[in-house]
């Protein structure tokens, strides 16, 4: 493949693929709130914390790692403040001493928290404002959950970057990913060039798939599935992958790797693709392969969609490991294209209402999906176009896909707000 096309593709997975610990909007919180306390240099006496809609639905129902099982943006903003550890970025909450730990609830009863919904119109905005004494200080994120756009103290603006809703939040070219320079991609693809990245991601998403498996998690939906289903390759792929959400979502301090500023995405691109490639004995090659293309496809799906929307993101990582699995399976053009498809008609209703334990069994059905599109064109069948959103051509369905949840489904994701706030 093209030279250049193939360094954008390493970069956009070194870009995607990085380690976060907890659900990542609560996390991008703490991220702020660390940042603004480093900034004012003293322990806050006032936190107000301003953030956008689909900031609050993801944070709102889901426990914030090494807060003794608080939930909420507020509890967020806390252990960020607590760590004191801005320089960690997404893993803010992963170095809290136990004494640390304690002192969140102690410090939330203490200081003045106030949560409100952002003014801007951005899909992505976290504000933290806090003072002592006389100082202030004042931190924005916008976009994605890292990029900090601006900094001030006392009025002073320390630094500031221009940021505009519709411009490209990457800085690799999204443009050129297609399904058919994917699988280029993994065929062709030196191991070395990014073996450091997909091995993190298999290590760390594999960790805590197994302690959701092993502890009590939320509503352990990886564990229901393999009491109530069997030991099924298919059930297991699904198993995992909702393990490792069981895990993430309710509290566990294990790290994991993300897709698309997502763990839950993270994982579901990469378990269920180890699993079948242990399960299918094709050597770890193979395997770093369609961990490579599931991830790709993933990123793909999600360009169009966004970062934050009111469809869920597993049902693109449900596509992409679908595709993984097809590939492991010796899957080319044709059956990988047809598997995403397929897996796009089975899911695509399925609506994001916040990070919460029922993420879990959302990921289940998205695999089921991702498997079932497989088989079906393995065995002579296929959705084609005409059928809803399916129209000729896996890119054209895909950009599809990108407009109804972008565009179409707005409307739902302020609805979606409305009834879990109000």
């Amino acid at each position: 493949m093209d030279e250049r096309i193939y360094r954008e593709y390493v970069a956009i997975l070194k870009e995607e693929l990085q380690p976060a610990m907890g659900c990542t909007e609560p996390i991008a919180v703490a991220y702020c709130a660390a940042l603004a306390r480093k900034t004012l240099g003293a322990l806050p006496e006032t936190v107000e914390v301003l953030a956008s809609a689909n900031i609050i639905k993801n944070v709102k129902s889901v426990i914030v790692p090494n807060t003794n099982g608080q939930r909420g943006i507020a509890a967020a903003a806390a252990a960020g403040i607590i760590s004191d550890n801005a320089d960690a970025q997404l893993q803010v909450l992963a170095s809290l001493t136990p004494e640390q730990v304690d002192a969140v609830g102690i410090y939330l009863r203490q200081a003045a928290f106030t949560v409100r919904r952002a003014g801007k119109d951005y899909v992505f905005d976290i504000q933290v404002r806090v003072t002592a004494g006389a100082d202030s200080a004042s931190v924005e994120i916008a976009g994605y959950h890292t990029n900090v756009i601006h900094i001030e103290k006392n009025d002073i603006v320390q630094f500031h970057k221009d940021y505009q809703e519709s411009g490209s939040q990457h800085a690799t070219d999204r443009s050129l990913l297609t399904v058919e320079q994917i699988i280029a991609f993994a065929n062709e693809m030196d191991i070395a060039d990014v073996e450091e990245t997909l091995q993190r991601q298999i290590d760390y998403n594999w960790a805590i798939a197994e302690e959701g498996l092993r502890g009590d998690y939320g509503a352990n939906i990886g564990r229901i599935l393999l009491q109530s289903y069997g030991m099924s390759i298919h059930n297991r792929a699904k198993a995992y992958a909702a393990a490792g959400s069981d895990a993430r979502m309710n509290g566990c301090d294990l790290p994991v790797v993300i897709n698309s500023g997502s763990g839950n995405q993270g994982m579901t691109a990469s378990l269920p693709v180890v699993e079948y490639a242990k399960e299918l004995n094709v050597g770890y090659e193979k395997m770093i392969r369609a961990v490579a293309l599931s991830d790709l496809v993933t990123i793909h799906l999600k360009s169009g969609i966004g970062r934050l929307s009111a469809y869920c993101g597993a049902v693109s990582a449900g596509c992409g490991c679908g595709a993984g699995i097809a590939y492991l399976y010796g899957g080319g053009l044709k059956e990988i294209e047809h598997t995403i498809v397929n897996s796009i008609a089975i899911d695509s209703g399925m609506v994001c209402d916040g990070a919460k334990a029922s993420c879990a069994a959302k990921i289940a059905s998205a695999v089921d999906a991702g498997i079932l599109g497989y088989h079906m064109y393995k065995n002579g069948q296929q959705f084609r176009a005409g059928d809803g959103l399916v129209t000729k051509g896996v890119e054209e369905t895909i950009r599809n896909i990108g407009i109804l949840a972008r565009e179409g489904m707005r409307e739902t994701d302020r609805e979606i707000l409305h009834i879990m706030c109000d």
